[in-house]
C-alpha cells in the first residue's frame, strides 16, 4: 500500500490535477470567507464551509476520476491485479493519496479562524468543528469518486457518474418532498427498491438462485410487515432517503456542534464505498 500511495501522490503533485483541486477549493472558500467573515465580520466560519461545500460536487469527481478508470484504460490495472499486492491495499493507497491532497487546503483553512481572532473574539471549538465537518464530507465524496472510477474505463465517464451520485444526494431532500408519506406509497416504493437491489445483486454475484432467494425473502418480510403493522411504513421512504443526504449530516458541524453520530455516518459512507470499490476490483481480478 505504501508504494501505491507514494506513486499516486507523486502523480498528483507532478501534474496540474492536484494543484487545480487545491486552487478551486481555496478560491471558493476564500470568496465566501471574504463575504461572510471579512466583509460582515461574522465570527463563525460555519456558513463559509456550508456554502463552499458546493465546490466538492465538481472538485471530488475531477480529483478521483482517474484513480481506477485510468488504470483500466491504459491496461496497467492488469499489472496491479496480477502483482502480489492485495486489491485492498491498491484501493486504500489511492484513497489515502487523495486524502493527502485534500488535507492541504484543509490545513490552510485552519488558519482562517486565527486570522479572524486578530479582529475580535471567536469561538475556536465551533470554528474548527465546522472545518472537521467539511473534511468528513469531502472524504466521503472522494470515496464515492473512487467507487465511480471503479465502474468505468474512461475517467470522464467516472467523473460524470460521481457527479451524478453527489448531485442526486444533494437533491434528495427535494425529491422526498415530492413523495407521499402514506403507508401504501412507501410500501410500493420499497417493494420496487428491493427488486432493483436484487437485480443489482444478480449482476454482482451472477447467481439467479441467490438473487431470487434474496428477493423472495426480503419481499415476504416487507409484505408481512405491511399486513400486520402498516403504520411503520408512514414516512418510511423519507426516512430512507435521508440516509443518502450527505449535506444534511453536516448541519450540526456547521453550527459548531461536534456530532459523533455525524462522524460515524461519514466514516461509514467512506468505508462502504471503498469496500464496494474493492469488491468491484476483486471481481475484475478474477473475471
Amino acid at each position: 500500500m505504501k508504494a501505491i500511495y507514494k506513486k499516486e501522490l507523486r502523480i498528483y503533485m507532478s501534474s496540474m490535477l492536484g494543484f487545480v483541486f487545491i486552487f478551486f477549493i481555496l478560491l471558493v472558500c476564500g470568496i465566501y470567507y471574504t463575504f461572510y467573515n471579512i466583509s460582515y465580520a461574522y465570527p463563525e466560519i460555519g456558513p463559509t464551509m456550508s456554502s463552499a461545500a458546493i465546490v466538492l460536487l465538481i472538485a471530488a469527481p475531477i480529483l478521483s476520476m482517474q484513480t481506477l478508470a485510468e488504470e483500466k484504460k491504459k491496461k496497467t490495472d492488469q499489472l496491479l491485479l496480477t502483482s502480489p499486492v492485495r486489491v485492498r491495499d491498491i484501493v486504500l493507497g489511492k484513497f489515502f493519496a487523495l486524502e493527502s491532497i485534500f488535507l492541504i487546503p484543509i490545513a490552510i483553512l485552519c488558519i482562517y479562524p486565527l486570522i479572524m481572532s486578530q479582529f475580535g473574539t471567536i469561538t475556536y471549538s465551533s470554528n474548527y468543528t465546522a472545518i472537521v465537518g467539511f473534511f468528513l464530507l469531502g472524504s466521503a465524496e472522494l470515496a464515492i469518486g473512487i467507487f465511480a472510477s471503479s465502474l468505468a474505463e474512461n475517467q470522464i465517464i467516472a467523473a460524470v457518474i460521481c457527479f451524478a451520485l453527489l448531485f442526486l444526494s444533494n437533491m434528495i431532500q427535494n425529491l422526498s418532498d415530492l413523495i407521499s408519506t402514506t403507508a401504501s406509497a412507501s410500501f410500493f416504493i420499497l417493494f420496487l427498491f428491493i427488486l432493483i437491489l436484487c437485480i443489482w445483486l444478480y449482476t454482482m454475484v451472477k447467481s439467479a438462485v441467490v438473487a431470487a432467494a434474496a428477493a423472495v425473502a426480503a419481499e415476504a418480510v416487507l409484505i408481512l410487515t405491511y399486513i400486520f403493522k402498516s403504520s411503520v411504513f408512514e414516512g418510511a421512504v423519507q426516512n430512507l432517503l435521508e440516509i443518502f443526504d450527505l449535506s444534511s449530516h453536516t448541519s450540526n458541524f456547521i453550527n459548531g456542534i461536534f456530532d459523533l453520530t455525524g462522524v460515524v455516518y461519514f466514516l461509514s459512507v467512506t468505508v462502504i464505498f471503498l469496500f464496494l470499490a474493492i469488491q468491484k476490483m476483486e471481481k475484475r481480478r478474477w473475471s
